[in-house]
């Protein structure tokens, strides 16, 4: 099989298979060499079911040879961050203090995917615990498939990494304060943050409840579409889940924007921490909304470059929290950097939690109040493309140094995440270096369809979500 029809979206795929014009078998087997061929660069995997994937393959194209039928991933090959419970596999959360964790069950995300026909092929490298800045990756280090030098965004490395370079069709990860947009961001694909609620997180390892949202990634908006339609929805083993009817994500999918209005956020695409080239593309992306009909604004949301450090406030002192009596029994088998962020964290005085708390409340309504008179915020994803993993981990040696690494960088996708509003990366160019530019589109709480269509159409206009990385060559 070339590598054309791996290349392929999820959805073309499942078409093609119900059409019995591709075997699941091959498929499967297709991704399997590939990922023998190049995850021992890419790391991108933890764990690869194997022979279950096979037999599931098996049994897929059975179904379809007997006319039965067929679930809207029937014989499609996925595979999830490493957060997500699946049973009988090991589920490690990127952290040796699980490294031997099997549990009974799958995540709710993970048995609607199986139960639409998907087929698992395996576990994705993440940073431990999902919490990010991981500096020895016990399973080895992530590398992004277009410069293996370069970090491929985190906390789901794997996603981002596996979802590039065609290890899979579609995956998912969970993004707590851009964990599915950085990685899509870094790695040239996808990637959606639903609504907080949207979707269940029973059976995912959890880092902040009050930010935790499992998302897709994928090749092509539609393939985000295809998996959220799957995977939303109330759970009863999530009573934090909505209790609405899910919309039909890919209808929503017309290319028609006319009319819409685009607020682009003046602080990040502006601002002087943004990359000339960052920029460049994100303006070029909304100069092509424009030409489709939508109608492009500047806003300003003077906050915004402050929600990382009210993130960082929150989402790590939820952490620690959580990890706390962990932290005490074992602290050497944590990564260093995992270890340093939850300490720091679990000593911040509960009045810097409550400003942060308050930080929120005020960046929240800044967004909804322009999200009352756009119907989408346009930004850039990341300040800038991926960084060398070299410079990503190097020691932090000044003040001006840790608020740049911590602070500055996270002020662009953690505004959503504070918000919990919806949000994607959606590819947007190419640096000189040949690193992924990426355009970030935020909408309204529950209108995730909306963000979904104008990525779309952004994407229908450009070729940049059809290049693939050099890592071939």
């Amino acid at each position: 099989m070339s590598d054309d029809v791996v290349y392929l979206s999820a959805a073309r795929q499942a078409a093609l298979i119900r059409e019995r014009k591709l075997s699941p078998v091959e498929a499967v087997r297709a991704y399997l060499e590939r990922i023998d061929r190049l995850d021992g660069r890419l790391r991108a995997y933890i764990t690869v079911t194997r022979e279950a994937a096979l037999d599931a393959a098996r049994r897929a194209e059975e179904a379809v040879m007997a006319g039965g039928a067929l679930g809207p991933l029937h014989g499609v090959t996925f595979a999830v961050k490493d957060q997500f419970n699946t049973r009988g596999v090991k589920t490690t959360a990127g952290s040796r203090l699980l490294a031997d964790n099997v549990t009974d069950d799958d995540a709710t995300v993970v048995a609607r995917l199986a139960a639409a026909g998907g087929i698992l092929l395996g576990k994705l490298n993440l940073t431990e615990f999902a919490l990010g800045g991981t500096i020895h990756y016990p399973f080895g280090q992530p590398r992004n498939p277009w410069n293996t030098d370069h970090d491929t965004g985190g906390s789901s490395a794997g996603s981002g990494a596996a979802t590039a370079a065609a290890l899979c069709a579609v995956s998912l990860g969970e993004d707590t304060g851009g964990s599915v947009r950085s990685p899509a961001s870094w790695c040239g694909v996808a990637g959606h943050r639903p609504t907080w609620g949207l979707v269940s997180r029973a059976g995912c390892i959890p880092l902040a409840w009050s930010l935790d949202a499992p998302g897709p990634l994928g090749r092509t908006v539609e393939d985000c579409a295809l998996v959220l339609g799957l995977i939303a929805g109330h759970d009863p083993r999530d009573p934090l889940t909505a209790r609405r009817t899910v919309p039909d994500y890919r209808a929503a999918l017309t290319g028609d924007v006319r009319g819409l209005r685009v607020g682009v956020i003046r602080e990040l695409t502006l601002g002087n921490e943004t990359d000339p080239e960052m920029r460049e593309g994100v303006l070029a992306a909304t100069k092509v909304l424009a030409g489709l009909g939508a109608v492009v604004e500047e806003v300003s949301l003077p906050l915004v470059p402050r929600a990382g450090a009210a993130f960082m406030a929150l989402c790590d002192s939820e952490g620690a929290a959580r990890h706390l009596k962990t932290l005490r029994a074992r602290p050497n088998d944590y990564d260093e950097g995992t270890r340093r962020r939850l300490l720091t964290a679990a000593l911040l005085p509960a009045g810097l939690v409550h400003k942060a708390q308050q930080a929120r409340a005020q960046i929240r309504a800044q967004i909804n109040e322009a999200l009352t008179r756009y119907d989408v915020l346009a930004a850039p994803t990341a300040p800038r493309p991926a960084p060398t993993i070299a410079n990503y981990t190097a020691p932090i040696t000044s003040k001006a140094q840790a608020i740049t690494h911590f602070f500055t960088r996270r002020s662009f996708p953690t505004p959503a995440s504070l918000a919990g509003t919806p949000a994607m990366a959606v590819p947007c160019g190419f640096s000189a270096a040949g690193l992924p530019l990426s355009l970030q589109i935020i909408g309204r709480r529950f209108e995730d369809a909306t963000v979904l269509r104008v990525g779309h159409a952004y994407e229908r206009a450009t070729a940049w979500h059809t290049r693939r990385p050099p890592l071939l060559s």
